[in-house]
């Protein structure tokens, strides 16, 4: 994959910081700041994975009372009970 160049302005105590945590792990900074932003990426998308099951657990009720048994994660919407509906 192609790298590109990211600059960035930080405290003189948040660059040392990385640098020490850099070294302590033995990796650059670059790949240390790299690292951290995946792990977060990944974090977040783990976040809204989780929050969404949370979600469907708590209101799977709901789904299944307005839209039917067949409806959410069991198997979609009834063909055609949107039309029967209205």
């Amino acid at each position: 994959m192609a790298k590109t160049q990211l600059n960035v302005r930080v405290e003189e105590s948040t660059a040392q910081a990385a640098r020490q945590r850099a070294l302590q792990r033995g990796v650059s900074v670059n790949r240390y700041i790299e690292e951290l932003v995946k792990q977060d990426a990944g974090e977040t998308g783990r976040t809204f994975v989780e929050s969404a099951a949370d979600f469907m657990k708590r209101y799977e009720a709901v789904f299944a009372e307005e839209f039917g048994e067949a409806s959410g994660a069991r198997g979609g919407a009834k063909p055609g009970a949107e039309k029967s509906r209205r």
